[in-house]
């Protein structure tokens, strides 16, 4: 019942969200935000150098219904809620919309506007019945069909219904220019190299965004949410039943235990008045007759029948009353564990007890002691306490008269001002007055500045150094957070330095072993040397060759074609080109070194353009691959 309230509860949420899309379909790619970031952009429109562009979802539709919309939100969902600005001021101005309408983590794409749509040409796109990403979209903005296309790559992601048709254009099929296959019930394939890989449903993703009706969508979902509500009330339903029939069979259970016990008393019964029978039947000593015989014989028989169906239901009631005694016991341990309890209670109490009784011990005592003290203030102390009254008020109006004569010399505030008074006699307080006056009189002359002049400029003064602080402070959180981004895009780059190392090791021994020859490469970015160690098949004292020009010429150049491709593979560009090769190779070597480039470049799907003086006749033929032969040079 739980189950099916919580997916109830998550219906009604999908269609709450559903009809808010239908009220502005703009929601569905950001929710309120987004409206917000809107018009923090129409307030600063004039800004800008291109009005932005976005989300991006908002300006695609579906060419055939929602079909293919969960596979196509699977494929570009990431790009469905990103803004397309022109150059880099504007992605700054953006941002900063962004921030004023709370909209945190803002994806926005550079994107020259002023480019055509792109025109991709058969030979680059997936050679597949299937339909890709961009061929079921549709856009009036050029530019959303660009940034689909480079940022991604939506003309290389094919669509299909199920899993297994999805597993044969992937891996079996081996297709020129794709890049993932996407199902209908949400998983991504793709291969790189020799490593294929299936990713399941992304639950986080949000899908329906691109639903081109929302009618039928919120209508399925409703009848949805009511089927789920039935089967609730269907559970909800057994449940109750299943509590009747709970409490029939507890009552059908007390009544067949006050059977039980009525019939063993029965049972009891039976046996005493059987035993009376046997006594009389034994004091009657005469011959009994047949008849009589046969009577008691049945009657013994019945009774025996009635005494094993009673030892059954004896057998019960043992064992009801061997689990009650166990109960007694359980209770009776419960109840010696409550009295020792009770009893450490008690000993508290009776503690407690005569704790109470010093106590009211020690008040009365308390008590009288205070009767004596009052008695002892009322005759001693009280009197001397009112005669120092009276000499302190005299006092006091006496220092309030001085007070009042001081403070026509020197006010009040002004000696607090330089500290207050420190407990020195009025000799001191003189010699030190007529020490300040010459020293005043010795500053007169040598400084022409007022007090109040000097004030100021201590004023000044202290004002520019706090600030001078300020933005020092100001400047050590710069430096400091500075320094933390640094150690950090520092800590990344030795990472990305050292996986780029051994994936450049690794695809340089792979191209290597082709040959049978194995190989590393020793990158040092300390001392920004790159070094190369080859070994042989044929070296039987195991050592590697660590300078190349210890190499044949074949073997020299076989391994700088390696390095070369072990260098294109970490790199993308839209063709390359390589002269002279294979110079100084023998034949074997020069096939394999050929093949080995074919084969990459038909991989990798980039043109490429191989130049060399000798035949090419041994290259493969296939349909991406042209030939070109030079006339030979005139005599």
């Amino acid at each position: 019942i739980e189950d099916y309230d919580k997916k109830c509860r998550e219906i009604r949420s999908e269609i709450r969200e559903l009809q808010q899309h239908q009220t502005n379909k703009v929601t569905a790619f950001g929710g309120d935000r987004v409206i917000s970031l809107l018009r923090a952009i129409e307030r600063h429109h004039h800004k800008f150098k291109s009005p932005p562009i976005g989300p991006i979802g908002s300006h695609v539709t579906l060419v055939n219904g929602d079909t293919w919309a969960p596979a196509v939100e699977q494929a570009i969902g990431r790009l469905l809620n990103a803004f397309i600005v022109t150059d880099h001021k504007d992605a700054l101005l953006l941002r900063g919309c962004a921030r004023e309408a709370n909209y945190n983590h803002l994806q926005i794409i550079i994107y020259d506007f002023s480019r055509p749509r792109l025109s991709l040409p058969h030979h680059m796109l997936p050679h597949t019945k299937h339909p890709t990403t961009l061929s079921v979209l549709q856009s009036d903005n050029p530019t959303v069909i660009n940034v689909l296309v480079d940022m991604g790559s939506a003309e290389r992601q094919v669509l299909v219904r199920d899993y297994d048709v999805g597993k044969a254009v992937a891996f079996e099929q081996r297709i020129s220019n794709l890049k993932e296959v996407y199902t209908l019930d949400g998983h991504k394939m793709f291969s790189r190299g020799s490593v294929q890989t299936i990713l399941p449903l992304n639950r986080r993703l949000r899908t329906g965004r691109l639903c081109g009706s929302y009618d039928e969508k919120i209508k399925d979902l409703e009848r949805a949410a009511l089927h789920v509500q039935e089967e609730a009330q269907q559970c909800r339903k057994r449940k109750r039943d299943s509590e009747e029939r709970l409490q029939d069979l507890q009552q059908h259970q007390q009544n067949v235990k006050r059977r039980c016990f009525s019939a063993e008393r029965n049972r009891m019964s039976k046996e005493l008045a059987f035993q009376d029978v046997k006594n009389s039947f034994a004091a009657d000593a005469g011959p009994p007759s047949a008849s009589a015989v046969d009577e008691i014989s049945q009657e013994i028989s019945n009774i025996q029948e009635e005494i094993e169906e009673k030892e059954i239901i004896l057998e019960k009631l043992q064992f009801s009353m061997n689990e009650a005694e166990a109960k007694v016991e359980d209770l009776k341990l419960s109840f010696q564990s409550l009295c020792e309890s009770a009893k450490e209670e008690v000993d508290t109490f009776e503690a407690a007890e005569k704790e109470l009784m010093e106590i009211e011990k020690n008040l009365q005592t308390s008590e009288s002691e205070k009767a004596h003290y009052e008695d002892v203030m009322r005759t001693r102390v009280v009197g001397a306490i009112k005669e120092a009254e009276s000499q302190y008020r005299e006092l006091e109006l006496l220092r309030q008269d001085s007070c009042r004569k001081a403070s026509v010399i020197c006010p009040e505030s002004e000696i607090e001002a330089l500290g207050g008074w420190d407990g020195s006699t009025p000799e001191q307080l003189s010699a030190q007055v007529n020490r300040l006056n010459q020293r005043l009189k010795h500053e007169s002359h040598q400084y022409s500045e007022s007090i109040e002049d000097l004030r100021m400029l201590y004023k000044e003064k202290e004002h520019k150094i706090l600030r001078k602080q300020q933005t020092y402070q100001a400047f050590r959180e710069k430096v400091r957070a500075c320094r933390e981004a640094l150690d950090s895009r520092w800590g990344k780059f030795q990472r990305n330095a050292t996986l780029l190392k051994r994936q450049l090791t690794w695809q340089f021994n792979g191209h290597l072993g082709k040959k049978g020859i194995s190989g590393k490469i020793n990158i040092n970015y300390e001392e920004k040397t790159l070094s190369i160690e080859v070994k042989m098949p044929q070296d039987a004292s195991s050592s590697n060759v660590r300078d190349t020009r210890g190499l044949s010429g074949g073997e020299r150049s076989f391994s700088t074609l390696c390095f070369a491709l072990a260098l294109h593979e970490m790199t993308e560009a839209p063709f390359r080109a390589m002269d002279e090769f294979d110079v100084f190779m023998d034949a074997i070597s020069r096939k394999i070194s050929l093949d080995t480039l074919v084969d990459f470049a038909l991989a990798q799907g980039s043109q490429w353009i191989f130049i060399t003086p000798h035949d090419v006749g041994l290259v493969k033929q296939g349909e991406r691959i042209k030939k070109q032969q030079m006339a030979a040079p005139r005599p």
